[in-house]
């Protein structure tokens, strides 16, 4: 790496790359897949993370794509539900596109084929996961452990995404802490979402520096202010926008990441953007990133 490239990293937060979560960019993707990847790594952004519904694309036709502009996908995203139905496409995935990683992007209950089936739409996720009991997330935290190891076997390391239902209470606890202390840690890392766990009335920081060894990546996302805490997932709500312009603070964020050894991070911007088209947007969030001290 040339001194002026190696300059230019250290001054991004953790001296590490800046990653963008492709979720943010999915209409873009769908309707112009090249031009929009070359847009990503124009703007600076050196890694991506991929969920397989956000690209009309597979793995291997992906990464050709990447390699083209010079992004690398450490990174892939499945819902426990896509676990379920297919492991083995989610791990062949991840291995087409070099990924370290294979996120577990959110829960379901145990029952989750027939809770899905009764609504159409992102409704059935919400109310799935919004109305899951205690005991769906002690099984959750099982098939975590479990696949844990099938990704270990295939050489991958299993992960898991939070939004703000793990953060419901049971009896004075959490499910957010249930999965840590249930999970190998050997075998499950988190990739904590800070927004949605600010977004819960929870310290991002806090939890970081609280379970130091298991937080190995992050979601940078951001809320205009005045929302009021929530644990229950809805769309649309509380309003997203670009990072520095709304109610979550960063810098401590990063401190403490910084001190757990955090690996990777990815923007990811929920939709819809009000503001500025969603290219102008994730450039804004790439250049909060970068200057961010």
């Amino acid at each position: 790496m040339a001194w002026g490239a190696a300059r230019l990293l250290s001054a991004n937060p953790l001296g590490l790359p800046i990653g963008l979560e492709l979720y943010t960019v999915e209409s873009e993707l769908k309707r112009d897949l090249p031009g929009t990847l070359k847009a990503i790594a124009q703007i600076g952004y050196k890694t991506v993370e991929w969920p397989q519904f956000a690209t009309n694309v597979g793995a291997v036709e992906l990464k050709r794509n990447l390699d083209e502009v010079g992004l690398l996908c450490p990174s892939v995203h499945y819902t426990m539900f896509d676990l379920q139905s297919g492991f083995e496409t989610a791990v062949k995935a991840a291995k087409a596109l070099g990924a370290e990683y294979l996120i577990c992007s959110a829960p379901m209950p145990r029952d989750a084929r027939r809770k899905l089936a009764e609504k159409d739409g992102s409704q059935r996720f919400y109310d799935a996961v919004n109305n899951m009991a205690l005991d769906d997330w002690k099984w959750n935290a099982e098939e975590l452990n479990r696949y844990g190891e099938l990704a270990h076997t295939a050489g991958l390391q299993l992960g898991y995404h939070n939004h703000n239902v793990e953060f419901q209470r049971f009896g004075g606890g959490v499910p957010y802490d249930l999965l840590l202390h249930s999970t190998e840690p050997k075998l499950v890392v988190f990739e904590m979402d800070c927004g949605w766990v600010t977004v819960a009335g929870e310290n991002p920081a806090h939890y970081i520096a609280k379970y130091p060894s298991r937080v190995r990546m992050l979601h940078v996302k951001d809320f205009l202010p005045g929302f009021k805490p929530s644990t229950v997932q809805t769309e649309g709500s509380p309003t997203p926008t670009e990072l520095g312009r709304g109610s979550i603070a960063y810098r401590e964020i990063f401190e403490a990441a910084k001190q757990a050894g955090v690996r990777y991070y990815f923007v990811e911007q929920e939709p819809p953007f009000r503001e500025m088209p969603v290219l102008e947007a994730i450039k804004t969030d790439y250049e909060y990133l970068h200057n961010l001290r």
